[in-house]
This record gives C-alpha cells, structure tokens and sequence, in this order.
C-alpha cells in the first residue's frame, strides 16, 4: 500500500522523480513491462494484511518472495504460506548486510522458528532523569515530549523528573501543559520550553544521590539562550505551507538549509520554538493525534533540536538533524548494491523451487566483509524448530497475575503485540472468552465486558494451570497458552506485568562445542542481540550464525566457524514488497502486493 518517496530513489532501479507520490506496486509493474513486456503481472496497491488476501489467495502460487518491512507483516506472511503450503523466500537488507533465506513447509525452518531480536529499549528512569548518551535524549524528545505535546491527551506520560520532590511539584506539572486562554504561541512554546529543560533539571538537581558518580545536568532557560525578541522568519512561507501540511518547515522558516550542519544551543532554541509555533498554527487540526514519523521533516526537526536542547543539559555531543533522523527512525541507510545482490539472490532461489530442486536451496548472508575470501556465505536451511510455536505447534508459556491482569491486557500485549494476530478468538476450554473480526451483535457486547474483566474473574476462570487456545481465523492458525500465576513483576525489567516464553533458547558456544551432526557441521540456534556499545552512541547488531553444512565440503567447519562470528543476520529492510509467482518457468505469472 506504499507510495513513492523522494529517499526511496537512491536505493532501487525501478523508480524516477517524476514517480514520486505514485503506488510502488504499479509503478514496478509498468517499469518491467518496459523490458519484458510479454509478462502477466498483477500488482495490488494494497495492505498484505487485507481480508482479501487470505489463504485461499495464497493457494493459487507457487512461491511467495517477501521484502516486507516490518516483522508484523512478515510472521502474517510467513503464516498464511504455511497454512497454504506455498514456500517462502525471505529477504531483507541493512547497509551492507542482507540475506535471502527459504522457508518450505515440514522441510525447513518457517520464518518465525527463531525468536527474533526485540527492539532496544531503554530503562525509564535512564531516559527521563540519568541520559548518558545522544539515543536517550532522542526517545525522551520523541516518545516523551513529542507524544506529550502533540500526540494522544490521555496517554499515561510523566515527562518529570523522578525525585523526593516531585510529590510538592504536583501543581506545576498539572498546569504547565495546558495553554492559558490569554497565551499567545510564543509565551506558551517558552514555559514548555523552561519547564522541560530549566525547572525539570532543576527538580532532578534537588536530589543529590542521583549526582554522587555523576557530572550534574546544568538548567536551560529560554531567557540565558534567546532574547525576547520573536525569531525572524525568512520571508513569507504561509503560501507554501497551505498547500502542503507536511513541508512546514522550521529550517525554511528561519533560513537554516543544511542537514549535516550541528546547530548551536542558540540554533536549537530557535528550531525549537519555531518548530512548536508551526506545529499550533499551520497545523493545529492534527494536535492530539501525531505520533511520530520519520518522513514528517517539522516532527523531525522539533525532535532534534529537543534532544539537542537536552544533551547540553547532560554534557553530551550534540547532533545534526541528519545523523538524529536516522537514529530517531531506526534508519540504517539502504545500499543499492546490497539491494541489487540481495534481490539476485532472491530470483536464484525462486527458480530453484520452481524447479523443486530441493537439494540446492540455500540460506545466503550477505556479508559487510569477507570471510575466506567471501563477501557471500550460503548455508544449507535448517530443519523445523521442534520448539516453535507456529510451525511446530507447540505450546507456550505466560506468566501473568490473573488476580490483576485484564483479558484486554493478554489480547492487546501478548495475543496481538506478541503473537502477531490480526482477528484473534481466545478460548477456555470449550468457552469462548473473546473473538475479533465479523462477530454478531448480541456478542459484541458480551466480548467488551469480558475485555474489561481480571482473567481469574471470566465466566470461564483463567487461573494458574489453565491452558487457553488463541487463533486467527485469518491465518488459519492456531496456538496453545499455558497460563502461570505470578504475583508479582519488575516494573523496569517487565513493563508489561507478564512474561511469554516458549522458544528453545539459543545455546551457548562453550554448551554447543562438543555437538556435531552430519559432516562435521554443528548446529545450534541463531542468535541476534543487539548491544549498546559503552564507548559511543551506537548500537551493533551482533550474531552468532548456525553454523550449516556449506557447499565446499572440504573447508566447510572453518567457513562454518567464521560464519558463526560474522556481525549480520536477519536483517530487515525500509521497503515492502511481496511477489508471487505462479506457472513454471517457462510461463511465469506474477503477482505483486506492496
């Protein structure tokens, strides 16, 4: 369902300026029919998640080619083709990175056989009263300050600092986010302003614990930073601006051109300021309803002048809107060579199962450097996962307090968040508890009552030992809970109040040392974490590889072993294309969804 952006043109083939704002779907169909034009392809400018594409659609192929973009739709995917028996050929780039990797029903790992690595996050007390490094002044501007001002009212979001004295600050915090009816933007923007970056740190200041080991965060006000005088816009913008919301700019508006450039405390001050202004004047009917996005330059912009204003606070390097884009966005920028191998890769290994060539499929790892002399590294696939919950069907563990927790907590946090349901029904037994999509209207009201009950206090009690069974009548898939009582959770290590697991967890080196199966080559479960670097602000993705039977036989437990240390794996790209094919290779259909 995506369209054409600008940042989209220098990472694919098929795209041109005058495309932009068209659907990629039918833009890529009409561009390979320049040069093949004798192919049937069909392309969908759609959601793969629609209705529509259901598992009778998927029937109809004879593989399926994903370069989806998120793991949400990725695990729907991955579902619908094992409910289909269609094979899967996954894929998915970063920088250098990529991988192109084939799931077949019963006779690989699916998609979802390894757990895959949840994204970074960050203690609340770290974000909102310790930031040591420019990524935690990025989440407090972005997921703190920018959803407090401009996104949801009645979200939970304390954006004050955790003291003894916060209780006696009570009055400050209710009032300062409410705008007086007497204030003007400019007067509002500045008590936002010292209330973030002055007060706050001046609240956080009171606690002398906290800054024992620690270099003290300095208060900003506007007043040390600016003069009273209103920033000077840079010629008359307001034309512009009404005919696209999404080009107000603070840079435009104050004469500021460059990206790559650090602005100074003053510079920020300014962008800030003039970022909030243009956020209530130019688009005061989205307030209440922005979340943030990556592609919108205003909310990238307040961001970053934010979370600048706050590192200086801290001591911490200041960044250009650039480098804070793309760490604000989980943006690792596209190569469009990596791009070109991956998408080479990924038509190999289609004409191999075309083909039923079994033997010869390969998972292949594209690498950021060589290893024996490869940039390449292609493994055989690996076997089921006997563990997995999906493809395996094997049951999986939460623990929860059933005495607290609501049933809207397990479908929102787990059923959906977790398991990737779409139109999930839960069941007790032979009791129906909750079900999502085309439900009659005598049930409807009876399923909103049950959401708001404790789990333990449902028609059909859920309690310690109970097993419940959750599916998605959509992905035709089913899985089993078996529900542990716990009293009590830690608030910074287990937000949610409930801990799922059922995986078998990878292994350790030392633990997988002696194990060897086959011709020599180990096997042990994937693992993919990625570490907060002490040393500076950058997060590495770090893998350990299966180590897999590979083509050369005569080398292949050293390729094994220098692939297990290599730095990629399962990596997942900023596009969303899925392809179909279906006839043989002699007459290929083609099917396109995006």
């Amino acid at each position: 369902m995506d369209t054409i952006e600008v940042s989209n043109l220098n990472r694919q083939f098929l795209f041109r300026q005058f495309h932009v704002g068209q659907s990629k779907a039918k833009v890529a169909r009409d561009a390979v029919l320049k040069f093949r034009p004798h192919i049937n392809i069909t392309p969908y400018h759609a959601n793969v998640k629609d209705p529509e594409f259901n598992v009778d659609f998927f029937k109809q192929f004879n593989v399926v080619l994903n370069g989806l973009d998120n793991l949400d739709a990725r695990r729907h995917v991955n579902r619908l083709c094992l409910a289909a028996n269609v094979p899967l050929v996954e894929s998915g780039t970063t920088g250098f990175l990529g991988q192109v990797t084939v799931h077949v029903k019963g006779r690989t790992e699916c998609y979802e056989c390894q757990p895959k690595p949840a994204p970074k996050t960050y203690p609340v007390c770290t974000i909102t009263s310790t930031p040591s490094k420019f990524v935690h002044c990025i989440v407090w501007a972005k997921d703190l300050l920018f959803a407090k001002l401009f996104g949801d009212k009645n979200q939970d979001n304390d954006l004050n600092v955790r003291s003894s004295d916060a209780a006696s600050s009570s009055k400050n915090v209710e009032d300062v986010f409410e705008r007086r009816k007497d204030e003007d933007i400019d007067q509002y923007g500045r008590k936002i302003f010292d209330h973030v970056f002055g007060y706050n740190i001046e609240l956080a200041l009171s606690n002398e614990e906290t800054w024992k080991n620690r270099n003290r965060p300095k208060p900003i006000y506007s007043k040390d930073i600016l003069s009273d005088e209103p920033a000077q816009q840079n010629g008359n913008l307001e034309k512009k601006y009404e005919s696209d919301e999404l080009s107000v700019s603070a840079m435009a508006s104050l004469g500021m051109k460059n990206p790559q450039d650090i602005w100074s405390l003053k510079e920020n001050s300014r962008i800030f300021l003039e970022a909030f202004r243009l956020f209530f004047t130019k688009r005061e009917k989205e307030i209440g309803n922005l979340s943030f996005d990556k592609d919108d330059q205003l909310a990238v912009e307040f961001v970053t002048a934010a979370a600048n204003i706050r590192a200086a606070s801290f001591g911490i390097p200041l960044q250009n809107l650039f480098e804070a884009k793309g760490i604000a966005g989980n943006i690792v920028h596209a190569v469009a060579t990596t791009n070109a191998v991956i998408a080479g890769l990924i038509v190999i290994e289609a004409i191999k199962v075309l083909k039923n060539d079994i033997k010869n499929y390969r998972m292949t790892y594209c690498l950021e450097h060589p290893a024996r002399n490869m940039l390449l590294m292609p493994v055989e696939p690996f076997e089921p996962n006997k563990s997995c919950y999906v493809c395996s069907e094997t049951p999986l563990s939460l623990e929860i307090n059933t005495n607290r927790s609501k049933l809207k907590d397990l479908v929102e946090k787990i059923v959906k968040a977790k398991l990737g349901m779409n139109l999930p029904l839960i069941m007790c037994a032979s009791n129906l508890l909750y079900e999502a999509g085309d439900v009659e209207d005598d049930m409807i009201a009876i399923y909103e009552a049950n959401l708001e009950k404790a789990l333990a206090e449902l028609p059909s009690p859920v309690t310690g030992g109970t097993m419940l069974t959750v599916e998605d009548m959509q992905q035709e898939f089913v899985c089993n809970i078996n529900i542990k009582h716990r009293e009590e959770f830690d608030e910074e290590k287990e937000p949610d109040g409930m801990v799922l697991s059922g995986w078998t967890q990878p292994v350790s080196a030392a633990e997988n040392k002696d194990k060897s199966v086959g011709n020599g080559a180990s096997t042990s479960d994937a693992l993919i974490t990625a570490v907060e670097s002490e040393k500076d602000d950058e997060i590495t993705i770090v893998s350990t590889l299966k180590k897999r039977k590979l083509p050369d036989e005569s080398d292949i437990s050293n390729s094994a072993a220098e692939a297990k240390n290599q730095k990629q794996l399962e990596v997942i790209d900023d596009e969303d294309d899925l392809v179909m094919l279906d006839g043989d290779l002699n007459s290929v259909k083609k099917r396109r969804l995006s």
